[in-house]
């Protein structure tokens, strides 16, 4: 079973969330999708085993021993990612798009594309089983197909461990990563807080995740905080038929947890939180999952 954890915002506590699920799932591959800045590792401290590179794109440099100074990719480069010093042309790496227009139109063939390398996949052990994640190096791209890539590896982890649970924590917002996280699973949890953005960004995911499923499920964090924007997200998980598994009080010992190293069912397993933690990850586990998309 793959359960992806995803949030139409940050700062909602999906992360703190999809680390419970781990502790419930107790043996696992646990999957770090926010490849722009995964945190999983940090709470659980995983033994790195293997690290891979990911090919993200390419970006230009500028050969010196050739290049002439004539200035002509500086003028029509949209990125503003050659300019010029001291009389000399240089590359930006990071501004550079890799759209291959320096590359096409040097009159001296002294632009050159290389692949952007930098980012790094990594996987290893940790205390509930395998976990996987990226990091995309600042400036590169492709993060939809990054984490496709992580995905793949932990597929093939799970085909050797054979742990029958893979728990996917997904990046905020609706782009193209999140949507790389959401193709196949077999559940999808959204997490929201009761606000107005909370509200308005839970009204955007909905509509990402019913694109790819019909087994779906809510969470109201810090449900507590704001009873009529509560009440507002209840009835729109109503009509729209997306079941609330849970609604969870504020608690300063969620954040307790994390700075002991820790999930909120490892610190404090016998909390209110806790508990409906316990009965939401038991009714999303249990019930028979469809998979046929409602839009």
């Amino acid at each position: 079973m793959e359960i992806a954890v995803v949030s139409g915002k940050g700062g909602t506590g999906k992360s703190s969330i999809s680390a419970a699920f781990v502790s419930l799932a107790r043996n696992t591959v646990t999957v770090d999708c926010d490849v722009d800045a995964a945190n999983m590792y940090l709470l659980f401290n995983p033994v790195i085993e293997k690290k891979n590179r990911f090919k993200s794109g390419k970006h230009a440099i500028i050969n010196r021993d050739t290049c002439i100074d004539c200035g002509i990719c500086k003028e029509l480069c949209r990125f503003d990612a050659l300019y010029e010093e001291n009389g000399k042309m240089q590359s930006d790496p990071i501004a550079c798009e890799g759209c291959m227009l320096c590359y096409r139109v040097c009159p001296n063939n002294s632009i050159k594309m290389i692949s952007d390398e930098e980012s790094l996949m990594f996987s290893g052990n940790f205390r509930y089983g395998k976990m996987v994640y990226g990091r995309l190096a600042p400036g590169e791209e492709n993060s939809g197909k990054f984490v496709n890539m992580i995905r793949q590896y932990a597929h093939h982890i799970e085909e050797e461990k054979k742990t029958g649970m893979m728990i996917l924590d997904g990046p905020p917002g609706i782009g193209c990563p999140v949507m790389s996280t959401l193709t196949d699973t077999d559940r999808a949890v959204i997490v929201t807080e009761p606000t107005l953005s909370g509200l308005s960004d839970l009204q955007r995911i909905t509509e990402v995740v019913l694109h790819f499923t019909n087994a779906a499920y809510v969470i109201i964090n810090k449900a507590d905080l704001n009873e009529e924007m509560a009440g507002q997200i209840r009835e729109y998980c109503s009509v729209n038929k997306l079941p609330v598994v849970a609604e969870l009080p504020f608690d300063p010992q969620v954040v307790s947890a994390m700075i002991h190293g820790k999930t909120i069912m490892e610190y404090a397993p016998q909390s209110e939180i806790s508990t409906r933690l316990k009965e939401a990850y038991r009714i999303i586990t249990s019930q028979k999952a469809d998979h046929s998309p409602l839009i």
